[in-house]
């Protein structure tokens, strides 16, 4: 009999890699962005940092579980909980950024806000502006260039900052919701790359992040993780912030304290299909999943081989 034919390789998306503080994420490294928040509110209980030695240990810890980012936040996402006007918000990150700064100097260190006055606080301490909502605030992008920092463009659907999603709808000349709002993602993300790159930030410190559960509904979050290798298509290193969110109770029907499992199954997918860079309150297993998910993909070596070969010359 004729041997088999080879298989063909497997086509898997590799976008550019993330450059940021002499440092590159990429398919064969990606990046676990742990998350610490400057709030007593935020909408999982364990990671409320309000108290300045609370936010230490949570540091500490995530560095310790393998963190290569830490994203500092000083508002929840949500239309839920307290008002947080700018002055307040940059008392509850910057110092804690410029303490973050001294005692990890290596360390890549990422604000998440909205505001361009919040952004242009922590100059000199951030690498990173996470921008979850879409570039609400017109020169936030400027400001993120000027610094020297990357940026983190989200899809939002359109709606404002601290806004939840009601009466979701992504339709087409069809009537095709899931085309409607993969296009819709896909559209908003590039321009926001765009207006990014006009701003001054280099390319390879653009992030796209589809923001799951932002102007969407569990089905269209699911549906977009589906398409997170057209979000790699694009052309710029790959953000998703996955971690313990709504999309994965409503699929589970879990509170936030069960999801763990669920996001970590989402974390294996999104890394399988081209995502370099996890949002994670979970460090330490989205730090194993996203390893190994790259030595599947082929693109991490494992860190010991020795099962089933042959012992080391002079070894008996």
């Amino acid at each position: 009999m004729p041997a088999p034919p080879n298989p063909p390789p497997v086509a898997l998306p590799r976008p550019p890699a993330l450059r940021l503080r002499e440092r590159s994420f990429d398919a064969a490294s990606p990046a676990v962005m742990a998350i610490v928040n400057r709030t007593r509110d935020s909408f999982w209980s364990g990671n409320r940092h309000a108290d300045l030695d609370s936010a230490r240990r949570a540091l500490d810890a995530a560095v310790e579980d393998g963190a290569d980012i830490v994203d500092v936040g000083g508002v929840r996402a949500g239309q839920e909980g307290e008002r947080v006007d700018a002055d307040e918000e940059i008392r509850r990150v910057v110092p804690f950024l410029q303490d973050a700064r001294e005692r990890y100097p290596h360390l890549v260190l990422s604000l998440d806000t909205w505001r361009s006055e919040v952004a242009r606080a922590a100059d000199g301490v951030v690498d990173l502006v996470n921008d979850t909502w879409a570039g609400h605030d017109p020169d936030l992008a400027g400001v993120a260039a000027q610094l020297g920092a990357g940026l983190v463009c989200s899809h939002t659907g359109g709606l404002p900052p601290r806004t939840d999603p009601v009466d979701v709808r992504y339709r087409d000349d069809l009537g095709d919701d899931e085309r409607a709002v993969v296009r819709d993602v896909l559209g908003g993300l590039r321009a926001g790359a765009g207006t990014a790159l006009a701003a001054g930030v280099p390319a390879e410190r653009i992030l796209l992040d589809p923001t799951l559960d932002f102007g969407k509904t569990t089905r269209n979050s699911l549906v977009v993780l589906r398409h997170t290798a057209d979000v790699a298509s694009l052309g710029f290193p790959v953000l998703q912030a996955l971690s313990r969110k709504d999309f994965i109770g409503e699929t589970l029907d879990l509170d936030a304290d069960d999801r763990l499992e669920g996001t970590l199954a989402a974390t294996a997918v999104a890394a399988w299909l081209g995502t370099y860079v996890f949002r994670a309150h979970d460090v330490r297993a989205t730090r194993r999943v996203v390893d190994m998910v790259a030595s599947i993909r082929g693109d991490r070596p494992p860190a010991l081989a020795v099962r089933g070969e042959p012992p080391a010359e002079g070894v008996s």
